[in-house]
């Protein structure tokens, strides 16, 4: 952590429906930004490895989530002064944190995939 994320004044509370903070969960919680952040934790990668990487999102989401996550200060555009130009994406201090936290949450729920579909089913047999 950061001296900024120690200092009280500074401290978000994504309760308070007025925060910045509710902003950045859902730029990070959102199923983009996810899997983003998860596939970034690998090491810097372009545009189309990032595009293949992680099926079914659109070029425009891409971009989108890419530029939230930088603007959020989770990832580095790394622009490459070569012919033809060469971008990539890696995560930033704060972006390994916050992927390390999120890679445990997306393997949790692939180990306990089966359980929750299970329930779904039960849930799904018991309605009306």
């Amino acid at each position: 952590m950061n001296d900024a994320s120690q200092d009280p004044a500074l401290r978000g509370d994504v309760f308070s429906e007025h925060c910045p903070s509710r902003e950045i969960l859902k730029h990070v919680t959102s199923r983009w930004g996810v899997l983003l952040l998860v596939a970034l934790g690998g090491g810097a990668q372009r545009f189309g490895e990032l595009r293949r990487k992680v099926g079914g999102i659109s070029e425009k989401m891409l971009a989108q989530t890419l530029v939230w996550l930088e603007q959020d200060g989770f990832v580095q555009r790394i622009a490459h002064p070569v012919a033809p130009p060469r971008v990539e994406y890696r995560l930033t201090p704060l972006g390994e944190e916050a992927s390390g936290k999120l890679k445990d949450l997306a393997l949790w729920i692939e180990d306990n995939l089966g359980a929750m579909l299970a329930a779904r089913h039960q849930v799904a047999r018991a309605a009306p």
